[in-house]
């Protein structure tokens, strides 16, 4: 069974009934949180902290004790991602690193996650950017004591902006090919489209893009709000939940039945 979890900005959205979901920690509010009815994962917002700060401002002790928050107060957390190291050209060139310190620093906080809570759903995640860099990483998650094959699940990171292309589905594929059960990150319809077979779950956020261009056309669902014109659909529940059934119906045929 593969699941496809609904990208959102919106974290009240986990008290409402649907789809299952994916929120950013960036997104999260510091005091009151709410109570899940639906189950959801964390993005730990690794591409905001890199691109805007060249690094992590925080540390794993902190991570952890906001995950273990997460599971206490709001419940129903499958697992969250580490504070991982994207790969992008564009990350490198921002924290001056290259990508085997990229995924050194990747693995290192799994295991320092780890060692500090060994109860909290963090999945290990694999950062590169070419066949051969995902191969290494996932080589080095081997010598560290971390197999990758007894995994529930396993992130695919820097692959986001590139996913429907033939280097990407290749990386998938033989990622697949190593017996782990993948998530992709950020899937697109085309990525969703053609990632799906080599995945056990994957996140869009492809919706908001979608709706705001919508807006901008004047055609939007829901066009007036208590009286006010909306300017942007981008956290419309609305338009993302009929994106969340057409997007369902697009991996449909491998996958069973989604929400």
């Amino acid at each position: 069974m593969r699941t496809l979890y609904l990208g959102t900005h919106r974290p009240t959205w986990l008290r409402l009934g649907g789809p299952p979901l994916m929120v950013s920690r960036n997104t999260m509010p510091t005091r009151t949180l709410p109570v899940a009815v639906v189950p959801w994962v964390l993005d730990s917002g690794g591409f905001t902290e890199l691109s805007l700060h060249g690094g992590w401002r925080i540390g794993a002790t902190v991570y952890a004790a906001l995950v273990q928050r997460y599971v206490d107060e709001i419940g129903r957390l499958v697992w969250a991602a580490p504070q991982d190291w994207m790969c992008e050209p564009v990350m490198l060139e921002r924290t001056g690193l290259t990508v085997a310190e990229h995924q050194r620093r990747t693995t290192a906080n799994l295991l320092d996650l780890r060692t500090i809570d060994a109860t909290l759903p963090i999945v290990p995640v694999l950062q590169g950017w070419t066949l051969d860099d995902y191969q290494r990483h996932a080589d080095d998650y081997d010598r560290a004591g971390v197999d990758l094959c007894a995994e529930a699940t396993v992130g695919v990171g820097s692959v986001c902006r590139r996913q429907d292309t033939d280097e990407a589905v290749a990386i998938l594929s033989t990622l697949c090919e190593r017996g782990l059960r993948l998530h992709g990150f950020g899937l697109k319809a085309k990525g969703i489209a053609k990632a799906w077979p080599y995945l056990a779950s994957a996140d869009s956020l492809a919706w908001s893009y979608d709706a705001r261009r919508v807006a901008a056309r004047g055609v939007c669902c829901r066009r007036m709000y208590r009286g006010r014109p909306i300017r942007s659909c981008a956290n419309c529940r609305h338009y993302a939940l009929d994106w969340y059934r057409r997007a369902s119906g697009w991996a449909q045929p491998l996958q069973g039945q989604l929400w």
